[in-house]
């Protein structure tokens, strides 16, 4: 087997296996299942693996793919496909990609992707995140309505996708071909191309090529509630525990409301949730003080009332938008900005005035561990500034939406078997490092930026809060008072199948 000298190459690779580790597309189904209908789509899905598995063993591959297919997206709206591939989906494969195939596919210039998965749940992170130029995939039948009929246009998929790499190198064969070895009665993609590398792709592979270097471009924004890739047993294991987590929930909850504020770390133990609090918190400001400004990387929403969790007192929050059920729920006083700089201005300085505040200047919650830019609006207002670097840790569900209801936040992170919480106090700003020596409110946000990231191991981005909501909402992130019906309905959609 011959190595490429020149970076001119054109590649098609082979998404399942190659680039991804796992060859086995079920679990990005579950995923489309639960994110975009529920827990009556995802279960089902889930009964029917064994059925899928056989089929499979038996080598009716296009057989199990079809079933699966039907069964994640029958009656989805073509849009709810897309936005959990938009959303959801990048993150679980870039966790799988495998390194070698990367570097044999990001060598060359001409890049295409194929998968026996929908072409509508690939395309965004093959295009966005390995710089793919064309992708091949199977095409779901969508009805006059804009709803997937969960039938696909292809009859035999081996073929459609020979057929499509055939056609779109007309002129040239491809120069290199990742993919699988796999006994198919069918013609492959491989066999088009002048050089044929079998997964898994060896590791020195193309190892003298001089742009090795290059990696995947990194998600830092993504949404859905499953922390874990649902593989059979892991979906197993978090339907069975899915009501237990609500009462537990429901409980930790309850004992929240029930208790003063800084008896909660104590007793929250029993509960198997932990708060990790590290350095030295300042001392309540006295009366007639100003109050010290918290400034907060941003995790979920419930940073402020961990906050004051762990410092036994109510800490006031302003906050750029939450939901009225949050409003309502909240053991402390929030504060919505206006986004007008005058008005948020003097409303944070009136509430200094009356004593210690926390501020988030990424202004939305980012999982990923990169700190978007911070507004420079919190230096001009106070030299009594104290970073807080927070992070949080679950094992089931995430804490934070982009797309759903924020209200159930709360409720998703309590889910959790063994939440955890590090707060990580870190000392007050010199004078010298404030606007009072001359920095300015831009200086000294990046500042405090820097040194938040380096205590926590982040990088530091110029991402905003738009540019997280447009990648994954399609919108500016406004979160819009819910009549209390619309809120009702949301909680059925979350919890229900969600009748598709």
């Amino acid at each position: 087997m011959e190595s490429s000298t020149t970076t001119s190459y054109s590649v098609v690779s082979e998404l399942e296996g190659t680039l991804l580790k796992n060859p086995k597309p079920f679990a990005y189904f579950m995923l489309v299942a639960f994110e975009a209908s529920g827990l009556i789509r995802f279960a089902t899905l889930l009964f029917l693996w064994p059925i899928i598995a056989l089929l499979d063993v038996l080598g009716y591959r296009n057989g199990s793919l079809k079933l699966m297919i039907f069964v994640a997206t029958a009656g989805l709206h073509e849009s709810e496909i897309e936005s959990v591939a938009r959303a959801v989906l990048p993150k679980f494969f870039m966790d799988d990609i495998s390194m070698d195939a990367w570097r044999a596919f990001g060598s060359c210039d001409k890049r295409v992707v194929v998968t026996r998965m929908p072409r509508v749940m690939v395309e965004r992170f093959a295009k966005d995140h390995l710089s793919a130029d064309e992708v091949i995939g199977t095409e779901i039948v969508v009805n006059r309505f804009g709803y997937a009929t969960g039938l696909i246009q292809e009859t035999n998929v081996d073929q459609s996708v020979f057929n499509s790499v055939a056609n779109l190198f007309v002129d040239r064969r491809p120069q290199l071909g990742l993919g699988r070895h796999i006994i198919s009665d069918s013609p492959t993609f491989l066999s088009l191309c002048e050089e044929q590398v079998h997964a898994p792709v060896p590791s020195n592979y193309n190892g003298h090529n001089q742009r090795l270097h290059v990696q995947p471009l990194p998600v830092i924004f993504h949404d859905g509630r499953l922390v874990k890739l649902p593989t059979p047993a892991t979906a197993l294991i978090i339907l069975l525990w899915i009501p237990f987590g609500i009462i537990l929930a429901m409980i930790r909850i309850f004992v929240g409301f029930l208790l003063p504020l800084w008896a909660i770390p104590y007793v929250s133990r029993i509960f198997n949730t932990r708060f990790i609090v590290k350095g030295k918190p300042p001392a309540q400001a006295t009366t007639g003080n100003p109050g010290v400004l918290f400034v907060c990387t941003h995790r979920t929403l419930m940073d402020p009332v961990v906050l004051s969790y762990v410092l036994g007192r109510s800490i006031p929050a302003v906050t750029y938008s939450i939901s009225r059920l949050s409003e309502i729920l909240s053991p402390i006083p929030t504060f919505r900005l206006t986004r007008i700089r005058d008005v948020d201005a003097e409303m944070i300085k009136k509430e200094l005035s009356n004593g210690d505040l926390v501020v988030y200047p990424e202004g939305t919650t980012c999982r990923e561990p990169f700190l978007l830019r911070f507004s420079a609006l919190f230096a001009e207002l106070t030299d009594n500034i104290v970073p807080v670097a927070m992070n949080y840790r679950v094992g089931f569900f995430h804490a934070t939406t982009a797309r759903g209801w924020k209200g159930l936040d709360p409720i998703f992170f309590f889910m959790n078997p063994r939440p955890v919480y590090e707060v990580t106090f870190l000392n007050q700003l010199e004078v010298e490092a404030t606007c009072s020596s001359g920095k300015s409110p831009y200086d000294v946000a990046n500042y405090v930026q820097r040194i938040l990231a380096a205590t926590l191991g982040f990088e530091c981005t110029n991402f905003t809060r738009k540019d997280k909501y447009r990648v994954l909402a399609g919108n500016d992130g406004t979160v819009s008072y819910l009549s209390f019906l619309d809120q009702v309905k949301k909680v059925v959609t979350t919890f229900k199948p969600f009748l598709h």
